[in-house]
């Protein structure tokens, strides 16, 4: 439940323009989570989650930032519970994840910054990510087994 929470959050605050915790908790229990302030206060500290600024001066939040080649257990926790199958078409890598989580999976892949991956794109249930070779597809997806495996 909470990995799924935590999916939802980083899904929620990258579509949307989210200034307060209460803010934060009203999407959620719109999405069907039952929860409080505190409760959305304790997955906003274990997510590490940061407030920018947008256009418009005001702050919002946002995942912060990995450095260099870390993987955060965030990230992985994302992608195991999200994960269900992939496949590639050349230099097309397709990820199927669960209903509603292609988005957090695709922002969890896209902050591990692997060099093989030029983009990608998530659908409900979907994602493509853009790899730079062949060879590069069967090295992403080796490294994916190796997390959700």
């Amino acid at each position: 439940m909470k990995g799924n929470r935590h999916a939802k959050i980083i899904e929620l605050i990258q579509k949307n323009r989210i200034e307060t915790q209460d803010e934060l908790a009203e999407y959620l229990n719109l999405e069907g989570f039952k929860v409080t302030q505190a409760t959305v206060s304790r997955d906003i500290r274990d997510l590490k989650l940061t407030k920018v600024p947008d256009e418009n001066g005001k702050q919002r939040y946002a995942v912060a930032p990995i450095d260099g080649n870390e993987m955060s257990e965030k990230y992985i926790r994302v992608l195991r519970d999200g994960f269900v199958s992939m496949d590639m078409a050349q230099n097309i890598l397709v990820i199927k994840t669960v209903s509603g989580m292609a988005m957090a999976v695709c922002a969890a892949i896209d902050a591990m910054r692997w060099n093989e991956v030029v983009g990608s794109i998530a659908g409900d249930d979907t994602i493509m990510c853009a790899i730079r070779s062949v060879e590069d597809t069967a090295k992403v997806m080796e490294k994916i087994s190796r997390i959700v495996l």
